[in-house]
């Protein structure tokens, strides 16, 4: 919100200047962002009349001109084609710096003439963006040479940039930040002056309705329009056009130009438009599918049934507090037109204008809310305005439906100011206060009755009111209060999903995988393929295109970040994330998940070229140490789980697996990503990849938190091996388990060594070879005890998975 300072004196008695109204600003909520004084950047630009202008002697487009600064008479070389004698223009001296252009001037010769200043245009001052000569001032600026040119033309007025926030739709006007300042005691709010003569002694000839059904009578409650008959639109009053271009406004024609100085010193937005355009009568409704029209920034755009539009008896002229249609603007050639001031609902506004896209300063005050008690004052103040901007005949007014009625009335007590904030303050100060702002205070004592102005739908209790004084007391009395320190060691906060998050990052970036953070919207296609996509985890409302679906899992985001830093020149990537997934949209169906990637070169082995030889692409056993590991430091034993050949669809069938504790629990999904689901991600394979479901972990107990004590055996461990014929689909795991159960307390360790299928073995049989570590405890093996924890492997082993010992 941006005004100068001579247009808030315009509705505030002060003499205050715009650093103090600044700071009183800020105090109370409403910060300043800037204070732009065009007056400090114009000082050293003067008024100086051309006394002669000769053509330059070496240059055919330059002109050598003697301009009297009224303090001397000195010699500059212009290049302007509208310099000449006797002219009034605006001289810059030796070391001024030129806004426009960045440069500050010196005494160089200009093809052999040394100019002793310049003379300037508008653009190089930035007062607009017009080069084609230098400015050239009426002659009754002669007497005043020397002067500034800022001060002669009251260019030396501050614009100040508020920050306003959405609760406060009053203060997008002037007169609204104006009763702030005299409410806390910084002026004196000026007696709101009530236009004259604008009633007129004619019926408008435009019938104006409200057509909308029950459900959306909200949408336009109110309607009230104005005619005015044999206007001339010319150009607007010049301290109008000058105020309007203070505040980044272009001027366009004197009808506009009232309707958008109201929108900024009322925050009251209007709409004019040329009534020999319209046909019929004009009509608040709701728009038809189907419908468009194009609108005065350029664009055509599409009506839906949900919007609010404005139209008559052809077609639709506008959206309803947002914006008007070209074709039945104002132009210099009108001469009769209707006058709009409504009151639109800022829920349907709001919405309208994020389907369109449209942004405009209409919007921007409908959908915060607009005073509905000014909408008849409002078209009054503006009807007189264009009459003294634009001539004409008014007609009466004409209304369809009735402004909103406003009836927030709050039992108030006047304790909880101190109750709330802190300060104590008297109780005639803070009835003044409220008073000051537009509330009326009804009752005597600590506990009275307050009703809210109708310019402030944001209070809505007794928190609103305090709100009110402190801030105008100044926020800054506010006392500051040390929190409580609580006494001994702070209890724990973080829950064991928080914990156990905060581990697995850990571990996770210490196996040489980095974090990623990715969307947690994803393209619906690819959440179908990773076993999601359901109605309701669509966005209502997405961000693109391509985010219109929740994630059911972390592996889309990932893949996606691989092949983004591949593009970049990243061959071999290994990426994590851990966060939240989700398999519906009941809260049980939100889960966390701690999920990575690999893919080119394992990242466990370094980079994919090394001086022994590539380095071999990450795959399954790899996606599997992360699994482990990343198991491990979360307090459980992967030793404990069984791998199943279970993992989802988007895994390659033969290159994955699940590990699972019982038929029911999955702790984590591991292996190759599918061809078909890469092929779909348009990322190349093969990539390994992981799950792990962090929630689904069983929880550690006490014993298990306890480090168990450091077994040292002082006796050297045996080494036995067994190479078993087994069924093709036994998984190897199962072979390795059954083995490590012979005999808990003196087998140590069981791995594979060797895996053998060929046809010598015969169709659907695989060798399997294990190397078993027998640690004796309290003695040496003999030979027949050795023998006997043999035996009880290869019948372990047969039990449970049917396998034979190979001779």
């Amino acid at each position: 919100m941006k005004f100068t300072l001579s247009w808030l004196k315009d509705h505030l008695d002060t003499e205050a200047n715009a650093e103090v109204l600044a700071d009183k600003l800020s105090s109370m909520g409403l910060e300043v962002e800037s204070i732009d004084d065009p007056g400090k950047k114009l000082a050293p630009f003067t008024i100086a009349r051309v006394l002669e202008a000769k053509p330059h002697p070496n240059a055919d487009r330059l002109r050598v001109c003697k301009v009297d600064t009224g303090s001397s008479i000195v010699e500059v070389v212009c290049g302007a084609p509208n310099a000449k004698s006797g002219m009034i223009g605006v001289f810059a001296s030796i070391g001024t710096y030129i806004p426009g252009t960045g440069i500050t001037l010196e005494a160089k010769p200009v093809r052999g003439v040394v100019s002793a200043g310049m003379l300037v245009s508008e653009k190089e001052l930035e007062l607009s963006d017009d080069h084609r000569g230098i400015i050239e001032l009426d002659a009754a600026f002669a007497d005043k040479l020397g002067e500034r040119y800022a001060d002669a033309l009251g260019l030396s007025d501050p614009v100040l940039d508020v920050k306003v926030t959405p609760n406060r739709p009053d203060c997008t006007g002037v007169r609204g930040i104006a009763r702030d300042l005299a409410a806390a005691n910084l002026g004196k709010l000026k007696p709101d002056k009530k236009p004259t003569g604008v009633g007129g002694d004619y019926d408008c000839p435009i019938d104006i309705k409200l057509e909308l059904p029950r459900h959306a009578a909200d949408a336009c409650p109110c309607f009230a329009g104005r005619y005015i008959r044999g206007v001339k639109n010319g150009a607007a009053p010049a301290w109008m056009q000058q105020r309007l271009k203070a505040v980044g406004l272009r001027p366009i024609n004197a009808l506009v130009d009232v309707t958008n100085y109201l929108s900024l010193d009322r925050g009251r937005p209007l709409h004019v438009y040329d009534a020999d355009k319209l046909q019929g009568a004009i009509r608040a409704r709701l728009g038809r599918r189907g419908e468009r029209f194009l609108a005065l920034d350029g664009k055509t755009y599409q009506v839906d049934d949900t919007m609010c539009v404005i139209a008559d008896e052809r077609a639709v002229l506008g959206f309803g507090g947002i914006m008007g249609g070209e074709e039945t603007g104002t132009t210099t050639d009108t001469r009769n037109v209707l006058i709009e001031c409504a009151y639109f609902d800022p829920l349907r506004t709001a919405a309208t204008g994020r389907k369109t896209g449209i942004v405009s300063d209409a919007r921007y005050r409908f959908e915060r809310g607009v005073d509905p008690a000014f909408i008849l004052p409002g078209l009054d103040l503006g009807t007189g305005m264009m009459l003294e901007a634009a001539g004409g005949e008014p007609s009466r007014r004409k209304v369809a439906g009735a402004p909103p009625e406003t009836k927030t009335v709050i039992s108030f007590s006047f304790a909880r100011v101190e109750k709330f904030a802190g300060i104590k303050l008297p109780e005639k100060e803070m009835r003044a206060t409220l008073e000051a702002l537009g509330f009326a205070v009804e009752g005597k004592g600590g506990t009275v009755k307050v009703k809210a102005p109708s310019w402030r739908p944001d209070i809505h209790g007794p928190a609103d009111l305090v709100e009110e004084v402190v801030r105008i007391a100044g926020l800054d009395k506010v006392p500051s209060a040390p929190m409580p320190r609580a006494s001994g060691v702070a209890k724990p906060v973080l829950t064991e999903t928080q914990k156990r998050v905060r581990h697995a990052r850990r571990v996770l970036a210490a196996r040489g995988l980095v974090e990623a953070v990715t969307w947690s919207f994803i393209p619906e296609v690819q959440a179908k393929a990773f076993g999601g996509g359901q109605p309701g985890l669509e966005l209502e409302n997405p961000i693109s295109s391509e985010m219109t679906t929740m994630r059911p899992s972390l592996l889309p985001g990932l893949l996606a970040a691989v092949q983004r830093n591949r593009n970049r020149g990243a061959a071999d990537v290994g990426l994590f994330e851990v966060g939240q997934a989700y398999r519906g949209d009941a809260p049980k169906d939100q889960f966390v998940a701690a999920s990575g990637v690999r893919a080119g070169a394992s990242a466990l082995a370094g980079s994919g070229r090394h001086w022994t030889g590539a380095a071999p692409e990450a795959g399954l056993f790899e996606a599997k140490s992360d699994v482990v590991a990343l198991l491990a430091g979360l307090g459980f034993d992967a030793g404990k789980a069984q791998v199943a050949g279970e993992a989802p669809s988007w895994f390659h069938p033969g290159r994955s697996a699940a590990l699972k504790l019982g038929p029911k629990l999955t702790l984590a999904h591991f292996g190759e990503v599918h061809p078909v689901t890469l092929e779909l991600m348009d990322v190349p394979g093969p990539v390994a990849a992981f799950e792990v479901f962090v929630e689904a972990i069983p929880a550690q107990t006490r014993k298990s938190l306890a480090r168990p004590a450091l077994e040292a055996a002082d006796l050297l461990p045996l080494r036995r091996d067994f190479a078993f014929l087994l069924d093709a689909k036994v998984p190897a795991g199962d072979v390795m388990r059954a083995a490590m159960g012979a005999d808990k307390k003196l087998i140590a360790s069981v791995s594979v060594f060797d895996v053998f299928e060929g046809e010598a073995l015969g169709p659907g049989k695989k060798s399997l070879a294990l190397e078993v570590t027998l640690q004796p405890r309290d003695k040496t093996l003999t030979d027949a005890e050795i023998e006997a924890v043999a035996q009880r492997i290869v019948a372990e082993v047969k039990r449970a998975t049917g396998g034979q010992i190979r001779a």
